[in-house]
């Protein structure tokens, strides 16, 4: 998968109102308001770091977890 695609299908669990995606506090978030960093933005950086991990499963079990039951 390409960062835009990536990108595209966490937006789309952040639109979406029965996932929960909430922003989470980091202290080295200094580019985003009350260094809440964005639900898109903490994946991305999973994956960024974590270059050997399949993202398209990532995302499979991600969904998975953060869907409202």
């Amino acid at each position: 998968m390409t960062v835009e695609e990536i990108t595209e299908r966490l937006k789309e669990f952040e639109a979406n109102p029965q996932m929960i995606t909430e922003s989470i506090y980091s202290p080295t978030a200094t580019d985003y308001a009350d260094n809440r960093m964005p639900f898109t933005e903490i994946h991305l950086g999973y994956l960024r770091k974590h270059k050997n991990v399949d993202a398209s499963h990532y995302l499979s079990n991600l969904e998975i977890m953060i869907t409202k039951r």
